[in-house]
């Protein structure tokens, strides 16, 4: 399971190209051609670091509901689908004696399913599979990287949740709050109009945009920027800090 950063070949840490090197299938969740760009993406840093001779192999991503009624269930069954697709790839083109390997975006500790298929995956064959993960650079870094900010006060939290349940966060637990997985852009009904938001875009790529200031004055921009980006190359990958006025 190698972490390969939010998108810049450049942000590839050393122990993912060790790692990269030393593997002989590549399975990669394939979302279609609206995301062939991130593909590409990843087949240039195999092409850059992989051993002669690997493969890589597309899984199909199996759809999923993104207004369901019952959005654990919605998940559950996504995620039972997504196991089936692997095993079925995993048992086609992995050979005894050979090392299979994950890309991940940003850290595959955050946010991301792939180490929950492999565990549901061991439990249902009822046989030990070893995972070594590889830690990437995370969005969130980043993002406040990008900014050339500090995520948080002398010796405040950070709260890292996601849109869906960015409405839930206690007070005194806002001051500083990572919010990622908001396809709504929640923080405009919950934010204050003095509030700080630090937004970014296909963080390290050539497409990168970032916008910040107060919720008042850039929430409009924000909207208009990302629904032009989505429009124009058919995906996006987002992230923002929210920081409560001081």
């Amino acid at each position: 399971m190698i972490g390969i950063g939010p998108g810049s070949p450049r942000q590839i840490t050393l122990e993912a190209v060790d790692a990269i090197a030393a593997t002989d299938v590549f399975f990669v969740l394939d979302k279609g051609s609206r995301t062939s760009e991130l593909t590409a993406l990843r087949e240039g840093m195999l092409a850059a670091h992989a051993a002669p001779g690997h493969r890589l192999v597309a899984v199909p991503d199996p759809p999923r509901d993104r207004s369901p009624a019952d959005y654990e269930a919605e998940v559950r069954r996504w995620h039972t689908a997504r196991v089936d697709a692997v095993e079925a790839a995993v048992a086609d083109h992995l050979r005894p004696g050979e090392t299979g390997g994950f890309l991940v975006w940003g850290d595959p500790a955050l946010y991301d399913s792939t180490l929950r298929i492999l565990a549901q995956l061991a439990e249902r064959d009822g046989r030990e599979i070893d995972v070594e993960v590889i830690a990437g650079v995370t969005s969130a870094s980043a993002l406040t990287a990008a900014h050339g900010i500090v995520a948080h006060g002398v010796g405040e939290p950070i709260l890292t949740t996601t849109g869906r349940r960015l409405a839930s966060t206690p007070d005194g637990a806002n001051l500083n709050q990572i919010v990622m997985l908001d396809s709504d852009l929640a923080f405009r009904a919950t934010a204050a109009a003095d509030d700080i938001v630090y937004w970014g875009a296909y963080l390290g790529t050539e497409h990168q945009i970032l916008v910040s200031g107060r919720v008042a004055d850039v929430t409009a921009e924000i909207e208009e920027k990302r629904a032009e980006a989505r429009t124009r190359l058919g995906w996006i990958m987002d992230i923002y800090l929210l920081q409560k006025a001081r």
